[in-house]
């Protein structure tokens, strides 16, 4: 166990937000609850998945909906708790931890807050290694594991327990009705994983991975280096592109936050433009009508100074930022992989073509 402490509770923020490749929502009102709950004097642990038994239970949660509606709407840390108490009433036992779906943005801390109430570890671990938009785009999906249930809960105290589906796209089919009756934003907490499920199937060690890139992001500026080629070496990251941001098409539909963005190049990227089509999570990039880079690997979208995330609902006309590429988590390169992530999956014609 490793007791995290206000400094990694900061840096995670930061990495998560780098990770959630323009999605997983704002961590910053996750961040502001954990610093409220810290000076509460409450801690949290960070379990290994190697500690788990095989047949130990964690809970599986996230925040559901569109990054714009989560960004204008407050919700009460409680929520994701309340996600899971809900699911240990249904199945009849307790978790042992709890762990995000997502390391992205703003779920990178949901499985903290759920723990912090819960008193239960957080299992560093999750089941993208970054953020996607739909319940299918999972390792555990990828695994061919049982997609339900499910428990979704709502800032107004509505909660629903999907019991049993089809198949994954049912899951995402139904859930995100739900969330979308729920004004697109809900809580919720997955198909309750075993320790061996987790210990096979789980990205380890992202929360871990996530706090490690912010604090290279905070020494790069403390020491005034650039702090893009600092998540770039961090992460084995490549830059794609410079420039300045010349338009925003976006609108929320579906529970998604769908659109483009493009930006015109500067310095060494003069003459061209570049433009990125998003759903959530900036999906693919485009190059004089070619494809640049595409999902599974990630596209982060940076402020060129800071090295601050833009998520896809910040992003504005007259930011200066590079767009850089991490790599994927290895199982999403597979091709049952690439079945579920990759950009046949967004509905592009498109070959995978890695950048790496």
């Amino acid at each position: 166990m490793r007791e995290l402490s206000r400094d990694d509770i900061e840096a995670l923020a930061l990495g998560a937000s780098i990770l959630g490749t323009g999605g997983g929502g704002s961590p910053y009102h996750a961040l502001l609850n954990l610093r409220r709950l810290y000076d509460e004097g409450v801690r949290i642990e960070l379990m290994p998945p190697s500690d788990l038994a095989d047949d130990d239970d964690v809970a599986v949660v996230s925040f559901q909906g569109a990054p714009l509606v989560i960004q204008e709407r407050l919700t009460d840390s409680r929520l994701s708790a309340r996600a899971v108490e809900v699911m240990q009433d249904h199945i009849g036992r307790k978790f042992r931890g709890v762990m995000g779906i997502e390391i992205g943005g703003g779920n990178g801390l949901q499985a903290l807050m759920a723990a912090a109430h819960l008193g239960i570890p957080v299992v560093d671990c999750d089941a993208m290694g970054r953020a996607f938009p739909e319940a299918q785009m999972t390792t555990f999906a990828v695994g061919q594991l049982a997609a339900g249930p499910l428990t979704s809960v709502d800032p107004r105290g509505n909660e629903v327990i999907v019991t049993r589906v089809a198949s994954w796209k049912w899951m995402e089919r139904t859930s995100r009705k739900i969330c979308t009756e729920f004004g697109s934003i809900a809580s919720t907490c997955k198909a309750p994983r075993t320790g061996a499920e987790v210990k096979k199937w789980g990205v380890h060690g992202t929360t871990t991975k996530a706090i490690a890139l912010g604090h290279a992001i905070q020494k790069a500026r403390r020491t005034q280096h650039d702090p893009v080629d600092a998540i770039l070496e961090s992460e084995s990251g490549k830059r794609i592109f410079t420039g300045k941001v010349v338009g925003v098409e976006r609108r929320t539909t579906e529970g998604f936050l769908r659109g483009r963005a493009d930006i015109n190049g500067t310095d060494d990227y003069a003459d061209q433009r570049v433009t990125l089509d998003f759903q959530n999570e900036w999906i693919i990039a485009w190059r004089d009508g070619e494809p640049l880079v595409m999902a599974p690997e990630l596209i982060c979208v940076l402020d060129s100074d800071t090295g601050d995330a833009l998520g896809t609902e910040l992003i504005r006309y007259g930011q200066r930022v590079a767009v850089v590429a991490l790599p994927a988590p290895e199982i999403f390169l597979t091709p049952r992989g690439l079945q579920h992530v990759g950009p046949a999956a967004f509905g592009y014609d498109v070959m995978f073509k890695t950048v790496f």
